[in-house]
């Protein structure tokens, strides 16, 4: 197989605004070195850790920060990004070549991977570096990656496009569940359930049993209930008080206090977002006299994501996609994914010229 020396792709050249985003027909294609793959890329989710990303929300200083480019400088999950950076946490792939020392794969297989790779050091046993952050990632035709990172899908009876939807909406939302222990019977509350994590959360807390009540829109409700939700709360509706066993959370923002005050004596709530604002109050005694514990849920061990794996592979869970658009109008489905009219997933799709 011929490897062309150049591709297409899309690189964010700055912090900012969708301006800050350049379509680029003349980036070197990587090549793979010792412990290394190349994946042509097949699709590419959509994700609001894209957005957050480039217009510098995970910055120290965030406040104001918008969607018009009022950034900090170290806006990457890491800090400070490397520009021009190929952004794209969401890879659906086939391997094209391989580098020295990687024997246990071979050209042709179908691939994808976490979005937050685990790098653990004894200083920080959390330690990870993500995809379209500290790395180039899959808004391009072709990505580089450890071969240690990749995940085999070649048999699952997913699209690539469906599989594409799932590693940051599915591994969050299955790290969520899985640092909090959900399980069955249990009595599970999730916000922002239409969303692609939340949405996600739904459909994996029912597989697991669970009786799952989920907070979205009005318009959205019948996609959620589809999903798995047996109940249904509006987005600004208090959740009754002390009913759950679990909070599944990635809004945040002024519902955080009603969240907590539905938690069980010894319940678990669980945060991996913050869409609705990071800046949250608490009354403290609401969470050390109830016994709740509270989980941050962004690393994630590769033996978690492994066993969302096995549900792509055996087909167990299939993703929501409302849209796809070619990669060259990341733009446009970047815009309509801040809208949030759609429930799911946006995914892109890059040129197929390339074998």
């Amino acid at each position: 197989m011929t490897i062309p020396a150049t591709m297409s792709g899309v690189q964010l050249t700055r912090h900012g605004g969708p301006e800050a985003l350049a379509w680029c027909d003349d980036i070197p294609v990587p090549a793979p070195g010792p412990g290394q793959i190349l994946v042509r890329v097949l699709a590419a989710g959509v994700n609001n850790t894209d957005i957050n990303t480039r217009i510098g929300w995970y910055s120290s200083d965030v406040t104001g920060a918008t969607d018009s480019g009022e950034t900090g400088e170290a806006g990457g999950w890491a800090g400070a990004l490397n520009f021009p950076r190929i952004q794209g946490g969401d890879l659906c792939g086939r391997i094209v070549a391989l580098g020295a020392g990687v024997t246990d794969w071979t050209i042709g297989q179908r691939v994808t991977c976490q979005i937050n790779l685990p790098r653990p050091t004894p200083d920080n046993p959390f330690g990870f570096v993500a995809l379209g952050s500290e790395l180039d990632g899959a808004f391009a035709e072709y990505c580089l990656l450890q071969a240690a990172d990749l995940f085999d899908v070649t048999t699952s009876s997913l699209s690539d496009i469906e599989i594409a939807a799932m590693p940051c909406a599915y591994g969050t939302a299955w790290n969520l569940l899985a640092r909090c222990g959900v399980g069955q019977g249990e009595a599970v509350l999730i916000t922002g359930a239409s969303g692609g994590v939340g949405l996600a959360a739904v459909q994996l807390a029912a597989y697991l049993g669970a009786t799952v009540t989920a907070m979205t829109a009005p318009t959205k409700a019948e996609a959620v209930s589809a999903a798995g939700a047996k109940a249904i709360l509006g987005r600004d509706d208090t959740p009754p008080l002390g009913h759950f066993d679990r909070v599944i959370d990635v809004v945040g923002g002024p519902l955080w206090p009603d969240l907590i005050r539905a938690l069980k004596p010894g319940g678990h709530y669980a945060v991996s977002g913050a869409i609705a604002g990071p800046m949250v109050t608490a009354d403290l005694r609401q969470i050390y006299l109830p016994d709740i514990t509270l989980h941050g849920a962004t690393y994630q061990p590769r033996a978690v994501f492994a066993d969302l794996i096995a549900l792509i592979n055996t087909g167990a869970i299939r993703p929501l996609v409302s849209a796809t658009y070619p990669l060259d109008r990341i733009a446009e489905a970047q815009a309509e994914f801040m809208t949030k009219r759609l429930p799911g997933k946006i995914v892109l799709i890059p040129p197929q010229e390339h074998p």
